[in-house]
């Protein structure tokens, strides 16, 4: 595509180089930038792009894009533009030709069940038929072939870059997990989603929103962005978790038409007689057209919360109800999600992603519903993270468990031991063991676990490293787990 015809599309930008080169690449990696690229210079956290402008060019660039002028470089065009984080999702969009217009794109937030719900409802298209794409925190896949990925929500050129390859693969349902960091910074722009879905809202990332009513807007904005019109080809739907105060504000927030989900409050899609044991969960599903009892193998009264957004949302997407139940009932879970390590011992253990206040109490909660034996809780709090949800997170691991081991997280740039200390502010009068290794703590619980001991493994749940000081040290809590009990 030719430079003057791609940034056209911008309101508002200046160059003072009429070169009009073709460009066949937008980078903002100056190392992934070549002939014909244009460079996008994004100023990060801890990385400004203006500063690898240059590199780039030395690496073909054809043309930069920034915010203010750039020293030394005059062989290539440098077009200068407000915001390059904006500009570049535009130029995205252009450049991969609206990719995710030609896809029926759903999003899903909310602090906790992201993860498990885009699982279900990629696994329910999949089943189906459907061709399917999915980008969340553990991976992306494009028809069942997963790819990393950085971010729980990658930037808008990573975004749009990958629905144009689930576009030339054919794909027609796409689901993607939606963080709120990504709504506030605008990575999400350009996105043209049909169907939002929350999953419920408690506290989180207070670190970067500061406060809960500024979490909760950023929230928001994917309800806000769905579009305002009711135009057939168009419509766009919010589905809401009817037992979550938040809903209250997203509906304020949204044009688009809604469909409510929960337990506790009457709701458009409903389950009752929810009954939990260690083995799965059962309930009956309500909808507006009949009720049919569904027995999952996933644990626990949040998991129903998951099952009933994914229902919801592949029920709005066409999806036959035998079909979705027929998915549902089969599904495993998702790694690192109320995920049990067997090995072949007389006690269960569980490695769960739970890192808030919320999902840790609601893990804890389900576990003391089946346990016979102790509840074991192995629980820590990440490093340049939200510090006030850490004495929240030890009190309910203390009050919850028979045996609570404080032990790291990610403690990244932070001591681990100030950490614990933040931790114990919050369980003055309450029996706990400190074990700052995350290893020795594993093990640890593995080597005091008797019969029909519950052991769950919090905080880190699918994710393979621990990032200590600025390194990246490979670490898998359920290897961990499961060499303690070959151990033992």
């Amino acid at each position: 595509m030719e430079l003057k015809t791609l940034v056209n599309h911008l309101l508002n930008y200046k160059t003072d180089h009429e070169t009009n080169a073709e460009i066949t690449s937008i980078e903002m990696d100056s190392r992934a930038a070549g002939p014909g690229s244009l460079f996008v210079c994004i100023k990060g956290f801890t990385v400004d792009g203006h500063d690898y402008a240059g590199q780039a060019v030395k690496n073909g660039a054809a043309a930069v894009l920034a915010e203010k002028p750039l020293e030394g470089i005059d062989s290539v065009p440098v077009i200068l533009v407000n915001d390059t984080k904006r500009a570049m999702a535009v130029l995205a969009n252009v450049f991969y030709d609206y990719p995710t217009n030609k896809l029926h794109l759903i999003g899903v937030t909310g602090t906790n069940g992201k993860t498990t719900t885009s699982h279900l409802i990629e696994q329910i298209f999949s089943d189906a038929g459907k061709r399917t794409g999915m980008i969340g925190t553990i991976d992306m896949k494009i028809n069942g072939v997963s790819h990393k990925v950085s971010n729980t929500t990658p930037e808008s050129l990573f975004l749009q870059k990958a629905f144009k390859e689930m576009n030339d693969q054919g794909v027609e349902s796409a689901v993607m997990e939606v963080s709120s960091h990504a709504l506030d910074m605008g990575r999400v722009r350009g996105c043209d989603y049909d169907i939002a879905v929350f999953t419920n809202f408690t506290q989180d990332h207070l670190d970067y929103h500061k406060d809960m009513e500024t979490y909760l807007r950023a929230k928001g904005l994917l309800f806000a962005q769905l579009g305002n019109t009711y135009a057939g080809n168009k419509e766009k739907i919010a589905i809401l978790n009817s037992d979550d105060e938040a809903s209250k504000e997203f509906e304020k927030m949204t044009a688009a038409q809604i469909l409510t989900y929960g337990i506790e409050q009457k709701s458009d899609i409903m389950a009752k007689d929810i009954k939990v044991t260690g083995k799965g969960t059962s309930f009956t599903l309500v909808t507006p057209l009949e009720e049919r009892p569904v027995s999952l193998k996933l644990v626990g009264k949040f998991s129903v919360y998951n099952v009933l957004a994914a229902i919801s949302a592949t029920l709005l997407s066409g999806i036959p109800i035998d079909s979705i139940v027929k998915t549902m009932e089969n599904m495993n879970g998702v790694p690192g999600r109320f995920e049990t390590v067997d090995a072949g011992q007389s006690f269960t253990v569980i490695v769960d992603y739970a890192h808030t206040p919320d999902s840790l109490e609601n893990a804890l909660t389900t576990v003391n519903e089946f346990a016979v034996g102790k509840v074991i809780s192995v629980v820590g709090c990440g490093g340049d993270r939200d510090r006030t949800k850490r004495p929240l997170m030890a009190k309910i691991a203390a009050e919850h468990s028979d045996v609570a081991i404080f032990t790291s997280d990610n403690p990244r740039t932070e001591d681990p031991l100030a950490i614990l200390e933040d931790m114990k502010e919050g369980v003055q009068g309450y029996d706990y063991i400190i074990k700052p290794d995350r290893k020795d703590a594993i093990t640890y619980a593995v080597e005091i676990a008797d019969d029909n001991d519950i052991i769950l493994v919090a905080g880190k749940g699918h994710e393979t490293y621990q990032i200590i000081g600025k390194d990246v040290l490979d670490f898998d809590d359920r290897k961990v787990a499961a060499e303690a009990i070959g151990a033992k």
